[in-house]
């Protein structure tokens, strides 16, 4: 057991089991600030605020959303509750009768809806059934109702909108640099994001996506640099990262080209397919596949890795936008948030 993890079970230890009958505990006394930045002492030890949230910012962040989602769900709650009360057509009925009869009443989820959906997330037609269609069917009439429910609280705040007195957390700030990874965009926009990301990670497959999303809303207004984070138990993703930067090691075009189409159909990663891969999409094939063959990138790959672990990169995809880290394959609008207040700065 690492030192690390035992100090963590005894703090367990002390938190859960302090009533027995044990006589050698450390003493925790919580008291106010005894300087600017210290967050505790012992003796002529002193630990500063920076060296407590140093490493565990993400986690930080995480859980503090967490408490905000609580309270922001809670406050929509009442929010409806309270506007639908004060409509008079509601007189006689319950909030879920009048959402029923008045926002959601004409959502309709055709066939070719959900054969879009199965389409869109390539499930396979195998394991496409009755019971699987039902499932998607009752995922996009959550949504849709979602979509309605919000639109109809818009159109009833448009006049006021909606003042919030608790603040949402602010997302840790990292000092990332762009380095030697390859890029796409204009190297000097306001906004840069940086991605770490594994080319056999579905959910990175997703984050593929909402970048190619980025790009056509903002153009040449942001940089969108690309790292490489294999995890480890994806056995085919380390000689990916390398395939991607052999590509880009011939032109960065190719490396996109490379990019695209390994996140298109992530069941060729073989070392075969990629070089199958490579040729079809242009590039000199020998070249490419000496460069392959011998590891060429392996170091960058290694240094990428490393550089994520120092930053707190926990998985993937993982981005950071002017150095704020968001974590996951997150819709469009999460972006959006953060790349328009870069821009309007």
């Amino acid at each position: 057991m690492s030192l690390k993890s035992l100090v963590v079970l005894s703090l367990f230890s002390i938190l859960f089991y302090s009533c027995s009958k044990a006589t050698s505990q450390p003493q925790y006394k919580y008291r106010k600030a005894v300087g600017d930045g210290v967050a505790a002492k012992a003796g002529d030890i002193t630990i500063s605020e920076k060296e407590l949230y140093s490493g565990i910012e993400t986690d930080l962040f995480e859980a503090e959303m967490k408490i905000f989602e609580i309270k922001f769900n809670r406050l929509n709650q009442l929010l409806v509750e309270k506007l639908i009360a004060k409509d008079p057509k509601a007189k006689g009925m319950t909030a879920d009768q009048y959402f029923t009869k008045y926002i959601s009443e004409k959502i309709k989820i055709s066939d070719k809806d959900i054969e879009a959906f199965i389409k869109e997330r390539k499930i396979d037609k195998a394991q496409v059934n009755d019971q699987l269609k039902e499932r998607v069917k009752n995922y996009l009439a959550l949504q849709k109702k979602d979509e309605a429910l919000k639109s109809w609280i818009a159109e009833k705040t448009k006049k006021t909108g909606i003042e919030v007195y608790f603040q949402k957390p602010t997302r840790p700030t990292f000092d990332v640099k762009v380095g030697n990874a390859p890029t796409y965009g204009n190297k000097n926009a306001k906004v840069t994001i940086i991605e770490f990301s594994d080319f056999q990670c579905p959910f990175c497959a997703q984050g593929a996506k909402v970048l190619t999303k980025i790009k056509k809303k903002y153009g040449k207004k942001v940089l969108i640099a690309f790292k490489q984070y294999p995890l480890p138990f994806h056995s085919q993703a380390k000689k990916a990262a390398v395939a991607a930067l052999c590509m880009n090691e011939q032109s960065v075009d190719l490396f996109w080209k490379m990019h695209d189409k390994m996140f298109a159909d992530q069941s060729k990663l073989g070392v075969a397919a990629l070089k199958e891969t490579a040729k079809s999409l242009g590039a000199d094939a020998e070249k490419f596949n000496t460069c392959l063959d011998q590891n060429k990138y392996i170091g960058q790959v290694e240094k990428d890795i490393q550089e994520g672990k120092e930053i707190g990169v926990k998985s993937t995809p993982t981005f950071y936008v002017n150095g704020q880290l968001i974590a996951g394959a997150q819709g469009i609008e999460v972006f959006s948030e953060i790349i328009d207040q870069e821009l309007n700065k």
